[in-house]
């Protein structure tokens, strides 16, 4: 097994932990908001570690994109549907999906109420959410299993 491999199976595995703790801190936000529940620890715990595992998907997608071969720079690169996914479109859309959890985690620590905190971790996750299912889904590879 290559570097390549070991990277792609490693980022492709890794997803489903992003995808677990970030519908969990959706639902509870959701929960939270929509109940007028008190913002506990346990919130704040899982809205960080979605955003943590979000970041680490980042890292492994940043040095994945310089083993792919699939990530080219040359004259075709825009004209090539594959080529301009993995080079352009997947790593812009990851990137603003992370932006949008780490901007709706950021922005529920500094809201006083508790409701507030949780719509604000609601909204952003669940938009960050639907750029990471689209994102996946564009690539034309199963959402299920490990990619290859």
């Amino acid at each position: 097994m290559n570097a390549y491999s070991f990277f792609l199976y490693f980022h492709s595995g890794f997803r489903y932990i992003v995808l677990i703790l970030v519908l969990l801190a959706i639902f509870q936000s959701f929960a939270g908001w929509l109940s007028k529940k008190q913002y506990t620890n346990g919130n704040r715990k899982i809205n960080l570690f979605a955003m943590i595992s979000a970041h680490t998907q980042l890292l492994l997608g940043i040095i994945l994109y310089f083993l792919s071969p699939f990530v080219q720079f040359t004259s075709t690169t825009m004209k090539q549907t594959d080529t301009r996914y993995w080079t352009v479109e997947h790593a812009a859309m990851m990137i603003f999906a992370i932006i949008l959890i780490t901007v709706g985690h950021s922005r529920s620590k500094k809201i006083i109420l508790p409701e507030g905190k949780h719509r604000a971790i609601a909204i952003f996750y669940s938009l960050a959410l639907l750029v990471i299912v689209l994102a996946i889904v564009q690539s034309q590879r199963p959402f299920f299993g490990v990619s290859h």
